[in-house]
């Protein structure tokens, strides 16, 4: 059985890491404790525990889990896990729903996702679904406005240090006297950039290929399982971030490199293209406005095409993006604005652009006054700030 599964916790008490979900007076753990049970769904990158906490949850609830993929699962799956447990209701009364657990819940189409809506509802289901990717994009919103969504984070470096200690006591029962120096230790910790089940399957293999787990060992069982590019680790970030700001530098020969680079790895299209429509408003914004509708076009025919067809609506997407003008101005005033809204929070509205749909308000003063189309000398902004400038044009 591999070590992954092995030393899988079985409740919350054993379970490393998200904090602020599982820990004293959080979320997660109140809700338990105090017996409840709703769908969510839970959003984070690989090895951090989604799984497990399903399963944890369902062992807690004392209910049954059925766990599937969206990768391998489809409509047909769905309606025979529907009918077992109206089943499984009609012979017991006091039956539980089930827990239904959907990996890769972002991997189901709207018909699959819309089928599972009246069983969320009526609580024919309990669902818990998992994903690497924002179910805000991926997760359709009626199925979203039936779940909570709870995000969790890569796993910190003391959890995986954590985690190291549990595998080496398990090695001990099949070789008393290995041990883990303190450099092997923090190589590990880097290596798996959070992701528990990537840290423990390297172990693992050097482990039963070596039986030490020295840092040279480590490094020689890495090559050997040729890990070149890894969706959450730090390849991932650098090719990303290597590829936006090549687009910034208008540099197009280095973004298409860089995306050919993630394309060759499997990247998901629809994370290279959501990049690209944020960096239309965010770099080149009122430069030239067509940018976020040629990005947002791109990421539509991403969607629908999929690879390898859609690798020419990224390169097609690119190369414009590179060739336009970069303004950050509107960028840059909102966040501006945004900062005088938390220094000093709900300032008051001028009464003549209060909404006044009462005779009182009217008397109050809201609305009086109000000129549709003012002197461009004219503020509209809250006393305090009457005279800030957040757009700064560029000639």
């Amino acid at each position: 059985m591999p070590l992954a599964h092995t030393l899988r916790p079985k409740s919350l008490d054993e379970f490393v890491g998200q904090e602020h979900l599982v820990g004293e007076n959080k979320p997660l753990r109140i809700a338990l404790e105090r017996g409840h049970i709703f769908s969510m769904i839970f959003w984070g990158p690989p090895g951090v525990g989604k799984t497990t906490l399903a399963r944890i949850i369902a062992n807690q609830q004392e209910r049954d889990i059925i766990e599937i993929s969206a990768v391998s699962s489809g409509k047909k799956d769905l309606m025979e896990i529907v009918k077992s447990t109206k089943v499984q209701k009609q012979l017991g009364e006091s039956y539980a729903s089930p827990l239904l657990f959907i990996d890769e819940i972002h991997r189901f189409n709207k018909a699959q996702q819309d089928y599972l809506l009246p069983y969320v509802e009526d609580g024919t289901l309990i669902l818990i679904g998992a994903t690497t990717e924002n179910p805000s994009f991926e997760v359709i919103s009626a199925l979203l406005s039936r779940t909570k969504v709870f995000t969790l984070r890569p796993l910190t470096a003391e959890n995986l240090q954590n985690i190291i200690a549990s595998a080496i006591n398990y090695f001990k029962s099949f070789k008393k006297n290995i041990r883990i120096n303190k450099t092997s230790q923090e190589w590990l910790v880097n290596f798996s950039a959070g992701d528990a089940r990537k840290l423990l399957n390297l172990m693992e293999q050097t482990f039963e290929l070596y039986g030490d787990l020295s840092l040279d060992h480590l490094k020689a069982t890495l090559q050997t399982s040729a890990i070149n590019y890894d969706k959450a680790g730090d390849e991932h970030y650098d090719t990303i971030s290597a590829f936006i700001k090549s687009m910034r530098a208008s540099n197009t020969d280095a973004a298409l490199y860089y995306l050919a680079r993630m394309v060759h790895a499997g990247e998901d299209p629809k994370f290279i293209a959501r990049r690209m429509v944020i960096f239309a408003s965010e770099d080149i914004g009122l430069a030239a406005p067509t940018a976020l509708v040629v990005a947002n076009a791109v990421f539509d025919a991403v969607h629908k095409i999929g690879y390898p067809e859609a690798q020419i609506n990224l390169a097609h997407g690119v190369a414009y993006l590179c060739k336009c003008k970069k303004n950050r101005s509107a960028y840059d005033a909102y966040f501006s604005a945004l900062a005088d809204v938390d220094q000093y929070g709900n300032l008051p509205i001028p009464l003549s652009l209060r909404n006044a749909p009462t005779d009182l308000m009217k008397e109050l003063g809201y609305g009086k006054n109000y000129n549709p189309y003012p002197p461009a000398n004219v503020s509209l902004l809250p006393d305090k700030i009457k005279n800030k400038k957040y757009l700064k044009e560029k000639s």
